[in-house]
């Protein structure tokens, strides 16, 4: 039983610097010879390594120096019992499936955060529109929803077909643009998560003041057909790139972690690599969702269909970050 947790890592932080400057090496030389003293050495730090781990567990608040801890055991058992020339091989679809839902449990308090942050932008555009809908050209400044909900509407409807004419290239561009705002909100995290919470607030103010425009000119289902086919997927996917802001933030402030910054920062980088890589998947698919469905309304294409299938993607989200990969997460924690 740990006494004294200062005492506790102020013993045990030299085993574990020793421990990761090995890994750090073997990951530079991955072909490279050890001789049979050091090797014995890498062997004894990874047990004792594995033995704090279990003891550090008992305190609830240090779960940053778990999971750098957990990150130096799972390198190590890693480079102990893996063939080196499958390790090397990246696995997309394991890495898809498991590492990146198992990521974002991992830290789901992070994107509640992101969520509370948005939906309080959220509340905040949608007031504003409601309460004084001149500001609608200041929270809006988009010039293709500067005209009212109405006469886009009608103005819509009054097409008779769907036209495949740019849509690849309109697709392409939403893929790029969206992926390099989330990837934005997540460096942002690096200024102690200032910029990532003012992003997420300001795209929740843009949603809700968009939404509230729609819901007060009587537009509801043309806003949930037009929205939903891509909205189900790419707002979450901008939710889970604020998540890793907020986790970068965490780890640049260091509430309740003893360790350095820079042990911190590598601690949550292969966390923050695949919650980027997930978003940048999930923004793949809703880049092409609104390209080539989104775009088109009734009578070409009824909103009830649209609606079904923004609905059935949300749910399928939903069922994939929260399940995806769990029996093998619980077998591993076993």
């Amino acid at each position: 039983m740990i006494i004294n947790l200062q005492n506790f890592i102020e013993r045990e932080k030299p085993v574990w610097d020793e421990l990761d400057t090995l890994l750090t090496r073997i990951s530079r030389e991955p072909f490279g010879s050890f001789e049979l003293e050091e090797l014995k050495r890498f062997h004894y730090l990874s047990e004792r390594t594995s033995a704090d781990l279990v003891q550090i567990r008992d305190f609830a608040n240090q779960n940053e120096l778990q999971a750098y801890l957990e990150s130096l055991v799972s390198r190590s058992f890693s480079e102990i019992q893996e063939n080196r020339s499958n390790s090397l091989r990246f696995k997309p679809l394991t890495w898809f499936f498991k590492t990146f839902p198992q990521t974002f449990r991992r830290h789901a308090r992070c994107f509640h955060l992101a969520v509370a942050i948005t939906i309080g932008g959220m509340l905040f555009g949608g007031s504003a529109v409601v309460f004084d809908p001149s500001a609608k050209s200041a929270l809006i400044p988009f010039p293709h929803l500067a005209q009212s909900p109405s006469q886009r509407v009608a103005e819509e409807e009054a097409k008779q077909t769907i036209s495949m004419d740019g849509k690849g290239s309109f697709s392409a561009y939403l893929m790029t643009h969206n992926t390099r705002v989330s990837i934005f909100i997540l460096a942002l995290g690096i200024g102690w998560g200032i910029g990532s919470i003012a992003l997420l607030f300001y795209n929740g103010v843009i949603l809700g003041a968009v939404i509230a425009d729609y819901v007060v000119a009587g537009q509801s289902v043309f806003l949930a057909g037009w929205l939903l086919p891509h909205g189900s997927i790419e707002i979450p996917a901008i939710l889970i790139a604020g998540q890793g802001g907020l986790l970068l933030a965490r780890a640049m402030i260091g509430w309740g972690n003893q360790l350095p910054i820079r042990q911190r920062l590598q601690s949550i980088l292969p966390n923050l690599v695949s919650l980027i890589g997930g978003t940048a998947c999930l923004l793949v698919w809703a880049g092409i969702v609104e390209s080539f469905l989104s775009q088109d309304h009734e009578p070409a294409l009824p909103y009830a269909v649209k609606i079904a299938v923004g609905l059935i993607e949300l749910v399928l989200l939903a069922v994939f970050l929260k399940f995806s990969g769990r029996k093998k997460e619980v077998h591993h924690q076993l």
